[in-house]
């Protein structure tokens, strides 16, 4: 999937919306239904680039396939029997390990990234680090944002808030020109959808291609709005649709640039911006 591949917010979550809808009409269990979900997600991810490209329409797809897995589970035996109960052990492990890897920030995970410290090949950094080579070439990508951003001129606080808000207003006017301009060259983003939504599933690099994904992403439609917005100690983006968070956007910046985008869209990393106040 490339920036081509891009998908407006409002689609993304309009989509797995839907896919709820199915699977708790068949299950009748919000729990189950969001299970299903996932395990729907992770089939597309599954899926080689040209498999998804000659899938003219994502959503169809989708529901079928959410559909097949409700009809599996309620073939499936009672949940008390031995192989169901191993069955649910084993997923709940699995759970349990993704949390614990997703509470590593991006500079922690990009310590693991031994290629530009030692000099190993994609596939031997791969064997050590239990991760794909494509996920060790995104970690060694954030490893050389970071070093790079270490060594430039530092932002100021309001250095940082002028760049965020330009980059709000060219977002805002579809401004493809004005907002590659705010962005570094060899800028990259990359895209969290934590495998629970169709988002793009590996970097995107150069100001230009990043500009287009991005403008596609926060397509102007009905009920999305993009506001500036506290983020991780400094200034980013907030984008919201129908009133709910649907991304939260940090930008890195280096001298008066854009260096890095990251855009986290995966709804459990959410939650906490969707909470009630005062819950």
């Amino acid at each position: 999937m490339d920036h081509a591949d891009a998908v407006p917010i409002a689609e993304l979550l309009d989509e797995r919306r839907y896919l709820l809808d199915v699977a708790y009409w068949m299950l009748g269990s919000p729990g189950g239904a969001e299970r299903v979900v996932e395990e729907t997600y992770r089939r597309w991810y599954a899926l080689t680039d040209a498999e998804r490209h000659r899938i003219t329409a994502p959503r169809s797809w989708l529901a079928k396939t959410a559909g097949g897995i409700c009809l599996g589970r309620l073939a499936l035996p009672r949940a008390g029997t031995p192989e169901v109960a191993g069955a649910r052990l084993e997923e709940e492990v699995g759970r349990v390990l993704l949390h614990a890897l997703n509470l590593l920030s991006p500079a922690e995970r990009a310590a693991f990234v031994l290629n530009d410290v030692f000099g190993l090949a994609p596939e031997a950094v791969a064997d050590v680090v239990g991760r794909t080579e494509p996920e060790c070439a995104e970690l060694a990508d954030r490893a050389r944002l970071s070093l790079r951003l270490r060594r430039s001129r530092p932002t100021t606080p309001a250095e940082q808030d002028a760049v965020v808000r330009a980059v709000r207003r060219a977002c805002a006017g579809g401004d493809a020109e004005s907002l590659a301009s705010l962005l570094c060259a060899d800028a990259t983003a990359f895209f969290d959808g934590g495998g629970k939504v169709r988002a793009l599933t590996r970097p995107v690099h150069g100001n230009r291609r990043i500009a287009r994904s991005l403008l596609t992403l926060l397509a102007d439609r009905p009920r999305t709005t993009v506001t500036t917005h506290a983020v991780n100690g400094g200034t980013g983006l907030v984008v919201r649709y129908g009133g709910q968070v649907a991304a939260v956007i940090s930008l890195d910046i280096a001298g008066r640039h854009v260096a890095q985008v990251w855009v986290v869209l995966n709804p459990d990393k959410l939650r906490s911006w969707n909470r009630p106040t005062g819950t």
